[in-house]
């Protein structure tokens, strides 16, 4: 059965399961170590958990983000210029893009998330703040290639991909994302990024591992997922939410560790865990000024203009899908 909520399609079977989520799901479980990608802890009810992670006092990205959003609008106004359509990649509530849609005179906005109900929801909130603007909701994988409205083909693109989000994917999906960014978008085609900055291992890891636990429930909410999209008996309670700072990568990860010898299944199929085995959940890779450039180049996109807020916390970059070339 073929669900087509915009005009993405979400491949679900005969009981409404996404297959792509089961498939990742299994595919992780069975690996070793086990990992399963962070895109899948953004259902509905992770979405919200995650907008309530960006209000705890430990987590700054989205604090920094707004500053440079509020204070550079002139600059992104100039730079981008306005008539163009905002393509949101995982718009989630999109409590930034009204100080963006603010800045620089849209033409019309598309939000694409993988969280339907919560999707439509915040489309319909927008366009209610934007009564003037054209607002096209689709709910999509932004993994893979979109289809856009009909509606935005004539106009210019300004793809908007806050939040560094870029930075849960290891490099390799990194940079097939910002390929296909690209190919939805087009030649021409502008995107602003945020972009997380390397800094102190305690203010990082305090991020991902807040004192009220909000960040341990989006996290044990995966499991709650898989438990009842998949069929599955996890023992939530044989958990814990662990984030870690690895130098190596310049990242933290977050993980699931088994408090004791597991076994479960999923879908039908059985898995076990020993004492201290983890499923690794999500990677928030952090970034300077090269590793950044090196990663938007890979991906087709030439950075134009850069911004940090006023402690250099956090970075948003505005960058070009230039015509392909071979040489310098």
């Amino acid at each position: 059965m073929t669900t087509n909520k915009g005009l993405a399609l979400v491949e679900r079977d005969e009981s409404g399961v996404d297959l792509a989520f089961r498939a990742n799901v299994l595919d992780g479980l069975r690996a070793s170590p086990k990992a399963i990608p962070a895109r899948w802890l953004y259902d509905d009810a992770g979405s919200q958990l995650f907008e309530d992670i960006t209000k705890v006092p430990e987590y700054y990205p989205t604090r920094a983000e707004t500053e440079i959003l509020k204070t550079r609008s002139g600059e992104f106004a100039a730079l981008v210029g306005p008539g163009r359509a905002v393509v949101e990649f995982g718009s989630g509530s999109s409590v930034k893009t009204p100080l963006l849609l603010s800045a620089i005179e849209p033409a019309s906005y598309v939000p694409l998330d993988i969280a339907g109900d919560f999707l439509r929801a915040a489309a319909a909130d927008l366009a209610e703040k934007f009564p003037g603007l054209p607002v096209h909701p689709v709910e999509a994988d932004f993994m893979r290639r979109v289809e856009l409205p009909g509606e935005v083909a004539d106009q210019p693109k300004l793809g908007f991909f806050p939040g560094s989000t870029i930075g849960n994917m290891v490099a390799r999906t990194a940079v097939d994302l910002l390929r296909s960014m690209r190919e939805t978008l087009g030649t021409g085609a502008r995107l602003l990024i945020g972009m997380d900055l390397i800094k102190d291992e305690e203010v990082l890891v305090a991020a991902y591992d807040d004192a009220g636990g909000v960040t341990a429930e989006f996290n044990y909410n995966l499991v709650r997922r898989i438990n009842r999209e998949l069929e599955g008996d996890i023992p939530l309670d044989k958990l814990r939410h662990d984030a870690r700072w690895n130098d190596d990568y310049a990242r933290v990860e977050m993980h699931l560790v088994a408090q004791e010898t597991l076994a479960f299944t999923v879908s039908g199929e059985a898995f076990g865990m020993e004492k201290g085995e983890t499923i690794h959940t999500e990677n928030s890779h952090k970034f300077n000024r090269r590793t950044s450039n090196m990663l938007l180049l890979a991906g087709g996109w030439e950075p134009v203009e850069r911004w940090t807020d006023e402690q250099g916390r956090f970075s948003m970059i505005l960058a070009e899908a230039r015509p392909p070339r071979s040489a310098p």
